[in-house]
């Protein structure tokens, strides 16, 4: 690829006065399928969503960043020079940086240096809305402040006399801030301990009611949240923004069985998500692996749809759920011509149970993505026929019956309800003292 080329592919044309101007900066490492131009763009795009307008950017290839500084000393030289002709706040670089090479890069351009991983820490801690989510993105961020702390408090070490920033003011504040920090890290992960437990239980309760949750995964923007929405006629927030939507949102939602789910949105995945925050998520991100099934939206439209889907499996195998039945939602095809998908995506999709086109936008496929998910749901060979006598006084069993199972027929009698059709084996035990004819 041409790298020329892609320094220049980044240019706001409507620059907003209040806003922070950023010049980006990547270095192209990774064999990973995901092309300069499409990473760059990515970073634009987390950017738009921190409010943060982007002036230029600056690219080049190595076997691996610089340890020192993360770009070469020519390419870092050129950061520089750019200051004096394009008017910036802050640069936002394409990847984790240690804090020696955030130290050195803020040292020589002499501006306000983000990572990705701030970045994204920063738009979480924006759209974070309950308070799981708030102390979920604060465990995160302090976590990743904590070995950086040193840089924020040099200009006192520097006032230390007799010491090489060992002793005096600076270091006194410093270890200060550091054990407040480590304290709020202690007290924070108690309180997600907690959350833990509580969503623990009501995963139990869950599952002995027998009630299914159906979980929504995938890449960030793909449209998650307009698929809940058209599903259930929710009202979650569904914006063409990265990570539009943080905290997760459960709805009902009918099968065309009759069977009920839980339906939940998940928060969206991205390339090299940081790991600070998958451990902090922790307690959320286990809803995808105790769900009964997955559902993995995918962008059709976009150009990078293939290393999304990827990204998705990645991250699923991360938490542990790569071994939950999935089925792939191709979202959007209301917007593509009719062609074939490509290969490479039917192959990138191949642990999905089934591929389904569907238009969250105008519900084409919808049908046939809840039937697929009654399919998974039902597991086949499960379902056992069953035809029960449930007096008038066991409401329980109906209603278990009708979120569980799949009914053919329903009759009343003086006695009570006729009721006849299928349910999962695995809950025969909660309807057999109520079988019609049993020895």
């Amino acid at each position: 690829m041409d790298l020329k080329g892609a320094t220049q592919i980044i240019r706001t044309i409507n620059i907003t006065p209040e806003r922070e101007r950023a010049v980006l900066v990547a270095v192209d490492w990774r064999d990973n399928g995901w092309d300069l131009q499409a990473s760059l763009e990515e970073l634009a795009r987390l950017a738009e969503t921190a409010s943060i307008d982007v002036v230029d950017s600056i690219a080049q290839r190595l076997d691996h960043p610089n340890p020192r500084q993360y770009v070469g000393s020519g390419k870092l030289q050129e950061l520089v020079d750019l200051a004096d002709q394009v008017p910036f706040d802050l640069v936002l670089v394409n990847d984790e940086l240690s804090p020696a090479q955030l130290r050195n890069m803020e040292d020589a351009v002499q501006k306000k240096v983000i990572d990705r991983t701030a970045l994204i820490l920063d738009i979480f801690a924006g759209r974070a809305r309950t308070h799981e989510g708030r102390l979920q993105v604060e465990l995160a961020q302090l976590e990743y402040r904590l070995p950086r702390l040193t840089r924020m408090w040099s200009h006192l070490s520097r006032q230390a006399v007799g010491g090489v920033g060992l002793r005096g003011p600076g270091e006194t504040q410093l270890e200060s801030d550091r054990r407040e920090a480590r304290r709020r890290i202690t007290w924070i992960k108690q309180q997600l301990e907690e959350v833990h437990r509580h969503r623990q239980l009501y995963r139990d309760r869950r599952t002995r009611a027998g009630m299914p949750v159906v979980s929504l995964v995938g890449y960030t923007n793909a449209g998650k949240s307009t698929l809940l929405n058209t599903l259930s006629g929710a009202d979650v927030l569904a914006e063409d923004k990265l990570f539009a939507t943080l905290d997760p949102t459960t709805r009902r939602v009918n099968l065309p069985t009759g069977r009920e789910v839980l339906i939940t949105d998940t928060v969206g995945f991205i390339q090299n998500l940081p790991t600070l925050l998958i451990a902090a998520f922790r307690a959320t991100l286990e809803e995808i692996r105790e769900a009964s099934a997955l559902v993995h939206v995918l962008d059709v439209t976009h150009p990078q749809v293939v290393q999304q889907a990827a990204t998705v499996h990645s991250v699923l195998e991360e938490l542990g759920a790569d071994g939950v039945p999935i089925i792939a939602a191709l979202n959007k095809v209301d917007q593509l011509d009719g062609s074939p998908f490509p290969d490479a995506l039917l192959a990138a999709l191949a642990p999905e149970r089934a591929v389904i086109p569907i238009s969250a936008q105008t519900g084409e496929g919808l049908d046939d993505l809840l039937a697929g998910i009654a399919g998974i749901l039902s597991g086949g060979k499960r379902l056992v026929d069953v035809d029960l006598m449930v007096p008038f006084g066991d409401a329980r069993i109906l209603d278990l019956f009708h979120r569980v199972g799949q009914v053919d027929d329903q009759q009343y009698n003086e006695h009570g309800t006729e009721i006849s059709g299928r349910v999962p084996e695995r809950l025969l035990p909660e309807f057999h003292p109520y079988l019609r004819g049993k020895a």
